[in-house]
């Protein structure tokens, strides 16, 4: 009770027989303070304990707070992880429960020498590094690595067919749903790998579809002329009857992992299963327009038209990088309807403002909600924004058009700026394979001394590797690799090792104590001796072996 409430004045009832209260003069209301209530702790609180206020009855209801039998149904299971050690540890399988429905048949390489984030670079001396400075970024690695797994994944026991140079086929769709809506016949996707040239690549395969006209499929070839980083690259088109039905066939580049702008914007969910509307950030939607419109000029330019510019047919295949695909379907499909190359790019650029009305506002939009959406984009992002997408949705009034070379005109500073963008990413990925191509010249000095050391025979001669200036270099594999301490413990110290192969490689003049295993002999010999010495062993290696005359035992 607060000291407040203790001082207040007694509650004295009222009799019966006392006449009506003279209503007093109303006080003012005291203004809400939050800083005068005092948080509630519960005390000596047991739930299985009826309570003084008629608490008796509930009390009797069996409730477990640590168990929810009904809800537990509705939440989505995390998704399994192959990355990490092991996805329960450090928690109760209660919060992390195990994944029965994947088991991961062979887990990932570890890489030892990807060490996490060490601390700041404000704490170390100039001269100091840390093992990831000499390494890629583990996040990197990693998307690299993952990649690397979906381009080799199989379905084993897999009852897909094998369609004419194209075997091994993967389905890529995620969901088993049929829908007809963009090109009229259900659409598939698979990965395959070529047996001509052993590359991976995407094939689309529209279920039924009956080829009438030949020349309907011949358009396909005018495709492959359209070389642009936003497009994805269409490269053959056949029909076949594998599937048990005929079926239309597009052959296209594969890029691993990629997902479509629905599923990356469109079918985010929280842990309860209830779709959670996500705002793209302003910065990434001006990317995504430059990016479309520099495709669409290459398009136009050769003479062409993509007509499909559905959120579920465009690809984001890195971070914030998005490639227009399935772009020659509806030239073979809607081949027998005439339609001139002008109208047809005039759709390029309202079905262009569709889709960043549909990116802006995070819906699949309609012809009914089109102007409820318009006011919704400009609600949420500038007014440059809001005026660049009605300029799409507005067409041009006859006999005048327009072009993409004029909507490039119109956002010009943000094209410079997704230039400045990319010039720094081919900044930041040059630097990082300049850290591959040092790793790559420590594995060849690593080769050379692999091939010298512990050579059983060469030219007849079982100790070539004993004598002269290989057994020294014998001697400082032993110093850089085989060290012990003080108590007879390997050294497993990788920055020795990388320290002892930069100086070995670039020769220095430090000298170093080389010591035999059975301390009997000791060399005192520098850096720059033992590069000598590489060479010239390696040397005699690749010398064409000499003819020598037959021994007879």
């Amino acid at each position: 009770m607060s000291s407040r409430a203790a001082s207040a004045a007694p509650f004295t009832p009222r009799s019966a027989a006392s006449g009506t209260a003279t209503p007093t003069q109303q006080e003012d209301a005291v203004s809400f303070n939050p800083a005068q209530i005092r948080e509630f702790t519960p005390q000596n609180y047991d739930l299985n304990t009826s309570t003084l206020n008629g608490g008796g009855l509930d009390a009797q209801v069996p409730f477990d707070p640590f168990t929810i039998p009904n809800s537990t149904q509705a939440v989505p299971a995390a998704q399994y992880n192959p990355y990490l050690e092991d996805t329960s540890a450090g928690a109760s399988a209660a919060y992390y429960p195990g994944q029965a429905s994947y088991a991961a048949t062979a887990q990932p390489l570890q890489y030892h020498l990807y060490a996490p984030m060490g601390p700041h670079r404000e704490d170390l001396l100039a001269y100091q590094r840390l093992p990831h400075d000499f390494f890629m970024p583990e996040k990197l690695r990693e998307e690299l690595q993952r990649k690397s797994e979906a381009s080799l994944q199989t379905m084993p026991n897999s009852q897909l067919p094998t369609l004419d140079n194209y075997h091994s086929l993967v389905a890529l769709d995620t969901s088993h749903h049929k829908s007809a809506t963009v090109f009229g016949y259900p659409s598939w996707v698979y990965k395959a790998t070529s047996s001509k040239n052993g590359n991976l690549y995407c094939l689309r395969r529209l279920e039924g579809y009956r080829l009438t006209n030949e020349k309907a499929i011949r358009s396909v070839k005018e495709w492959r002329r359209v070389d642009c980083g936003g497009v994805v690259t269409v490269l053959d088109a056949f029909t076949t009857r594998a599937f048990g039905d005929s079926s239309l066939i597009f052959v296209t580049d594969y890029h691993p992992l990629a997902k479509t702008l629905v599923e990356t914007h469109f079918s985010t969910a929280n842990r309860f299963g209830n779709r959670v509307a996500t705002t793209v950030p302003e910065q990434v939607l001006w990317g995504y327009i430059v990016q479309i419109s520099a495709a669409l000029k290459s398009v136009h330019a050769s003479n062409l038209a993509v007509r499909c510019l559905e959120p579920s047919k465009v690809l984001v295949t890195d971070k914030n990088r998005v490639r227009l695909s399935a772009c020659a379907v509806l030239d073979v499909v809607h081949h027998d309807i005439q339609r001139s190359l002008q109208e047809l790019q005039q759709d390029d650029l309202q079905l262009f403002g569709k889709l960043i009305l549909a990116l802006g506002t995070n819906s699949l939009l309609t012809q009914q909600n089109m102007k409820v959406a318009v006011e919704q984009l400009g609600r949420i992002y500038s007014t440059e924004v809001r005026d660049t997408v009605l300029w799409l949705l507005t067409p041009a009034v006859a006999p005048a058009t327009k072009s993409i070379d004029e909507f490039l005109c119109g956002i010009s500073s943000h094209v410079v700026s997704s230039l400045d963008s990319a010039f720094h990413q081919a900044d930041s990925l040059t630097s990082e394979l300049s850290r591959e191509l040092e790793n790559g010249r420590l594995a060849r000095l690593l080769m050379k001394l692999g091939t010298i050391n512990e050579r059983q025979e060469y030219e007849g001669e079982r100790s070539w590797s004993e004598h002269g200036e290989r057994y020294m270099l014998k001697l400082f594999r032993d110093y850089v690799f085989h060290q012990v301490d003080a108590l007879g413990n390997p050294v497993l110290d990788i920055g020795h090792m990388i320290r002892c192969l930069n100086k070995l490689d670039a020769g220095v003049d430090e000298k170093i104590l080389l010591t035999s295993r059975d301390d009997q002999t000791s060399f005192v010999v520098s850096y720059k001796e033992l590069k000598k010495q590489v060479a010239a062993a390696f040397g005699d290696l690749m010398k064409p072996a000499v003819a020598k005359p037959n021994r007879q035992f």
